[in-house]
């Protein structure tokens, strides 16, 4: 094999996440795994009975969805006078001044331009092509934000080539879920229902969509896993299949055998865009609270705690005289939030939210979601090693975060060799800066630098260098873990030392 082929082979092998969504620009972004997946021949045996029947029944209440974007203002001052032809040729300038030489030079070259990070934009105009299904015979029907969001005209098309425009009634970005309703009156449409079964793993799954615009397509497959985070939101909780899904699949549906919808269909695990059998697709459970908040309320309002959170790992549980590591840490609560006014602190952790367990912050997070502002919880926690249990309103979700203005301060420089820091006060007041950290030190090998600020050092606040000497010394040859809370810019969180170690 040659160098040339052996290159080529390792460029295929890149693997990449992708929205199914077939628009008029790109709907994937590409990642590199840490080692290369090989897929291998998988010989699979459909039901005796096959799946014609289902296919038969459910494809009335699957639909193409036709997205429309209309022209907007490009964040370039040429707008559309540009040399480059159909109006995009600045769509992904740098943000130049005007009268920059480099403005020629990217002109020029723009495989320089194009390797420098963009802000998103909306696209110029153009189409996108999704699925979707109907859930009433009244036509509303559901869909996934990326499909439909900022659309300016939306059509869908059904199975027999009846077509149809469709308003968006609502949209949630952070679950990718979206409910359009057809515009047909006196008409009564074929629907299907979300299933109230939990899906298993290895159960039988059937996909109907629009791939590449082909118009409605079946493909079967399995329930490979539950519960799958792929980084795409906060609330990833998503049933992996093995059945084919490609690029136009967004928004269909995956069915059961009797013929309820289980999962939506929302992107794809691939080399190239197209299917290796690995699909994500949003649990039932997920979308119906989701979509019947969209249609009362034409939007989604959770439930906020407000604390920012992290994992329980086993140095922090021997740090904190926790029994294991399941919950989720507090690392700082928020100011006039429900979690201040129950009492809640930093340092505690989540364990139960009403009767159901909180194995880790993410389950906290889509646990507190459910339930809707105003709704009291009990939150169970452990504190100093004891279990307590306390009463909490939850608030609404607020969309933005204050920022607090601080006035600098001349530090005071002091070397903590034990930590492999050295340290100032903090120009706030509120505990004491990293000014630098040494290479290959504990500290460094934990996360901690320059910038950060440890607020407290074995559940102690510090203010000033010297508090946090006093505290290692209080530990250090102890054997324990030393646990120090640590902000880094907007975010606080935990961090474990081994003790009497710098």
């Amino acid at each position: 094999m040659t160098t040339s082929t052996k290159m080529r082979n390792r460029v295929l092998g890149l693997m990449a996440f992708g929205l199914l969504a077939t628009t008029a620009l790109t709907a994937n972004f590409i990642v590199t795994p840490s080692l290369p997946l090989h897929a291998e021949t998988n010989q699979q045996v459909a039901p005796q009975a096959g799946f014609a029947d289902l296919a038969a029944r459910v494809m009335p209440a699957v639909v193409s969805v036709e997205v429309n974007f209309a022209n907007v203002a490009d964040n370039s001052e040429e707008g559309d006078d540009d040399d480059m032809g159909q109006g995009q040729g600045q769509q992904n300038m740098p943000n130049l001044p005007q009268d920059s030489p480099f403005r020629d030079f990217f002109n020029q070259f723009p495989q320089f331009r194009d390797q420098l990070p963009q802000s998103p934009r909306q696209p110029h105009g153009g189409i996108a092509q999704g699925s979707g299904f109907l859930i009433s015979p009244d036509g509303y029907a559901v869909t996934n934000n990326h499909v439909v969001g900022n659309a300016t005209k939306v059509s869908v098309t059904f199975s027999d080539g009846q077509q149809y425009d469709a308003k968006v009634i609502g949209t949630d970005p952070k679950t990718d879920l979206a409910l359009i309703k057809i515009d047909a009156s006196n008409k009564s449409f074929n629907y299907v229902k979300f299933s109230d079964k939990e899906p298993r793993v290895g159960d039988w799954v059937m996909a109907v969509g629009n791939p590449f615009g082909l118009g409605g397509t079946v493909t079967s497959g399995i329930i490979s896993a539950r519960g799958r985070d792929i980084g795409s939101g906060p609330y990833d909780d998503f049933l992996q299949i093995d059945a084919s899904i490609n690029k136009g699949n967004s928004g269909g549906p995956a069915f059961n055998l009797d013929g309820d919808v289980v999962g939506i269909n929302t992107a794809i695990y691939s080399p190239s865009g197209g299917s290796v059998g690995i699909g994500f697709a949003i649990p039932a459970s997920t979308a119906k609270e989701v979509i019947t908040s969209l249609k009362d309320n034409g939007a989604v309002t959770r439930g906020w705690l407000g604390v920012q959170i992290q994992p329980v790992t086993d140095d922090i549980a021997e740090g904190l005289n926790l029994k294991d590591k399941k919950g989720a840490l507090v690392a700082d609560v928020t100011d006039q939030s429900p979690a201040l006014a129950a009492g809640i602190k930093t340092g505690d952790t989540i364990t139960k939210v009403g009767d159901e367990d909180v194995s880790d912050p993410r389950d906290l997070a889509k646990k507190v979601a459910r339930y809707a502002p105003g709704k009291t919880v009990s939150v169970t926690l452990v504190r100093g090693g004891k279990t307590m249990t306390i009463p909490v309103e939850l608030g609404k979700m607020p969309g933005d975060k204050q920022a607090a203005n601080t006035q600098p301060a001349q530090p005071e420089h002091n070397s903590l060799a034990d930590l492999g820091v050295r340290l100032a006060p903090a120009e706030d007041g509120a505990g004491v800066k990293v000014v630098d950290v040494k290479p290959g030190s504990t500290a460094e090998e934990r996360g901690i630098r320059p910038g950060d600020v440890i607020l407290e050092v074995a559940g102690k606040e510090v203010h000033q260098p010297a508090d946090v000497k006093t505290a290692l010394t209080a530990v250090k040859g102890a054997g324990k873990r030393i646990v120090m809370l640590i902000r880094s810019g907007d975010n606080q969180r935990f961090v474990a030392l081994p003790g009497g170690e710098g």
